[in-house]
């Protein structure tokens, strides 16, 4: 049985093709699915290890199940900037959007090219794909230095009259979890977000309303206190 084979094969054995109307309930987009829960899916890759090769063959299947796994054994460091241009541009539901930005863009030397060159694309997904990996970025890159943050706000800002559900859920993101980086980046987020405001679109307001809500909260500024 060659690694291919393998992986599907393990894929069919966790399907639940009885959860696919629920799915869509959320968003998701059930073409060609097989139903498999996230921790599912991260038992089937721990299972099968990391290995560039499969990640590239079980993409290729177009099932969306199968290249969530393809993200979690791929190999970031081998994924070139012509790859991570397709896979995104493959995105057709937000859930393989937001999982291949967590598990594999996310620790590629490319992540902040990236974020900078889809925050301008015309596809909904791959616009979505800059702003959910700059809010992965925003939790995990520990290393970042502030101004990053500080320059990215501007490509919120830009994409902030974006009507497209997609895009906004997804800018919102960004915007918050910068925001509660630290609380440096909490003011810079607050008076992106106050900027946005003025903008006046539906989407800008909602995407400032909701970022304000969260980051001026007493949780949010007491948690950021605390770290000072």
């Amino acid at each position: 049985m060659d690694r291919l084979t393998e992986a599907l094969a393990l894929l069919q054995q966790q399907a639940r093709p009885g959860e696919l109307a629920g799915m869509a309930r959320f968003g998701i987009n059930p073409d060609h699915r097989l139903g498999l829960s996230v921790p599912a899916m991260r038992r089937i890759a721990k299972t099968l290890g990391r290995d560039h090769g499969l990640a590239l063959a079980l993409w290729s299947t177009g099932i969306p199940d199968a290249r969530i796994v393809a993200s979690m054994v791929a190999d970031p460091a081998k994924m070139g900037s012509r790859q991570m241009d397709a896979w995104a541009r493959d995105f057709n539901s937000w859930d393989v959007c937001d999982q291949v930005c967590g598990s594999a863009f996310a620790a590629s030397p490319l992540a902040w090219k990236k974020v900078v060159l889809w925050a301008t694309q015309p596809q909904e997904f791959v616009r979505r794909a800059a702003f959910a990996l700059l809010a992965t970025l925003a939790v995990h890159d520990k290393q970042a230095e502030d101004a990053r943050f500080v320059a990215a706000l501007t490509l919120i800002e830009a994409a902030a009259n974006d009507p497209r559900n997609y895009v906004m859920k997804a800018a919102n993101w960004a915007l918050r979890n910068i925001g509660k980086r630290n609380a440096a980046l909490n003011a810079a987020a607050i008076d992106a977000a106050r900027r946005i405001q003025q903008q006046g679109s539906k989407p800008a307001r909602w995407i400032a309303a909701d970022a304000l809500r969260e980051l001026g909260s007493a949780a949010v500024q007491g948690r950021l206190g605390s770290r000072a």
